[in-house]
């Protein structure tokens, strides 16, 4: 139906009301009925251009109890033209927050100017929109309020970005509310889980550890300092984020990326983080390096090495780390990942015996684990 097709269905009396009501109740309640069917149609671009002559007219309307009739009506409708959905947030908030809260004509640059410049409430009602993209929710992290954070935090539905993360934690890093909002979400970074480890404790510790998959003895391992070996357990999290360079560049910026870290992930079987280590460390480019590791052989080794400024007592023990990685292969078969890294530890454990004794400990503390994980499931299948 066209908006003149409108006209017949609104008698005298009702255009009347519409724009010289005697009451704000009479040009409300007209004002309802118009928007209603400028909402639900699907309007030609002629139609489009009265409407939205008549919508800014109402939505310049004196009276608040018009303006929300307009605001609420067509708060979750295409038809609402974005420059009257642009001044009806810049209204009193019972106005205001329904479109602000629900309109799709908005943009990103729109919902960014509301958080610079609107009060509260206004950026509450934002944070909590659906579907939030990170360029706004960057915006609420560095200049929300902190209302506006907790909601943006415990809204599933948005799309937060590393850098929000970092943001939220370094402006609240001891609140509680803003922790309890993290941890409740579906979802966090491996390396954001890692970094809220040392600022959470009691129950929010605990959902931390069993919500997002951080095994206790991990969690118990980062709060008290013992940080490197606990961090390649945040490794496969790393990768299933598709973020390994973000993860490998955030350890070299904290001075965590030790040669001994990367020595326990290559014996660990955990090659893609090696080579993104060692791309990090030597400024090598990751495609250069992958080739460097499996195809050049020795020479393309000692020259990372040379590179990333690793110890040279650590050459020939990682060499041939190197070299058993090559002779193992995943199987494909339930489990292939564990029984490689455990075939990976054997096979080194065997073969060098210069490694370090807090190498050697974590590494046969590793191999038990395997060991007994794999009577555990014996077991079970037995019965």
């Amino acid at each position: 139906m066209s908006v003149k097709a409108m006209r017949p269905r609104l008698n005298q009396e009702d255009i009347v009301r519409l724009m010289k009501g005697s009451s704000a109740e009479d040009r409300a309640h007209a004002t309802h009925k118009l928007c209603r069917r400028i909402g639900n149609d699907e309007l030609s671009d002629g139609d489009k251009a009265v409407a939205s002559q008549i919508l800014a007219l109402l939505s310049q309307d004196a009276e608040k109890l018009v303006r929300r009739a307009l605001a609420v009506t067509l708060k979750n409708s295409p038809n609402l033209p974005r420059d009257v959905a642009l001044k009806l947030a810049q209204d009193v908030d019972s106005v205001a927050l329904p479109v602000i809260q629900s309109s799709p004509v908005f943009r990103n640059s729109d919902l960014i100017e509301l958080v610079l410049n609107a009060n509260e409430a206004k950026q509450v009602a934002i944070a909590g929109r659906e579907g939030l993209q990170p360029l706004v929710t960057d915006a609420i992290a560095e200049h929300g309020c902190r209302a506006a954070v907790v909601t943006m935090a415990s809204n599933n539905s948005a799309e937060v970005s590393e850098k929000g993360y970092n943001l939220t934690l370094q402006r609240f890093e001891t609140d509680n509310d803003i922790h309890e909002a993290l941890i409740s979400r579906d979802w966090i970074p491996p390396q954001i889980a890692e970094k809220m480890v040392s600022l959470v404790s009691g129950e929010l510790f605990d959902r931390l550890v069993n919500d997002h998959e951080l095994p206790p003895q991990l969690a118990i391992e980062l709060a008290s300092g013992a940080r490197e070996r606990a961090t390649l357990d945040l490794v496969s999290q790393a990768g299933h984020s598709s973020n390994m360079p973000r993860f490998v560049q955030q350890l070299n910026l904290n001075n965590r990326l030790t040669p001994s870290m990367i020595m326990r992930a290559l014996c660990l079987g955990h090659m893609s983080f090696v080579e993104w280590a060692l791309a990090e460390l030597s400024g090598i480019p990751h495609h250069k390096i992958w080739l460097m590791l499996h195809d050049a052989g020795s020479l393309g080794l000692r020259k990372i090495f040379e590179h990333a400024g690793l110890p040279k007592g650590m050459y020939l023990p990682f060499q041939m780390a190197i070299k058993v990685f090559h002779e193992l292969d995943y199987d494909a078969l339930e489990g292939d990942r564990d029984r490689f890294r455990k075939r990976m530890v054997e096979r080194v454990l065997t073969q060098f015996q210069n490694i370090p004794k807090a190498d050697l400990d974590y590494l046969l503390e590793k191999l038990d684990a395997y060991r007994e994980q794999e009577k555990k499931d014996g077991v079970e299948r037995a019965a």
